[in-house]
């Protein structure tokens, strides 16, 4: 009775992962329509940061980099995951993720607030004035935001 139990229970894994394959929208993702995304970063924490850093990774995994746009606004205390002198691992991640054309906006204002100059942070970062006004007009141009 428990093998036939068993059995039932992996029959159904199978057939729901087999339901769960996720079906694209129209139009699918292309060079010419990438999905566009803007993720924020607003925290200093080492496990949030690579959540959002990880969770960009599987997003590029899925769609293949060349059919997105990805944008990350950091702000407040997430600036700090842009620092040039910040955890080795993250501004390796970062670079990483920017050789894929992964653009990082840095807030203006949390920069001023927490008084940290642009030299101090990693090259080829993007400024905005304000991080919340960038996600907002990002959304208006047809971004999905995820915060995580």
């Amino acid at each position: 009775m428990r093998s036939l139990l068993t059995l039932c229970v992996m029959i159904l894994a199978l057939m729901s992962g087999l339901a769960a394959e996720t079906e694209f929208a129209k139009p699918k993702p292309a060079i010419d329509n990438p999905r566009k995304i803007v993720f924020s970063i607003d925290s200093a924490d080492k496990k949030e940061v690579n959540h959002v850093l990880s969770t960009i990774n599987n997003v590029m995994k899925y769609y293949r980099p060349e059919n997105t746009e990805i944008v990350v606004v950091a702000y407040s205390q997430g600036i700090k995951a842009l620092l040039k002198n910040g955890d080795k691992e993250i501004r390796t991640r970062i670079e990483a993720l920017m050789t894929y054309d992964v653009e990082f906006i840095a807030c203006g204002n949390s920069m001023r607030t927490l008084k940290i100059d642009k030299k101090a942070l990693l090259d080829d970062i993007v400024y905005a004035t304000a991080g919340i006004v960038e996600i907002i007009e990002r959304q208006l141009r047809g971004f999905v935001y995820i915060k995580l």
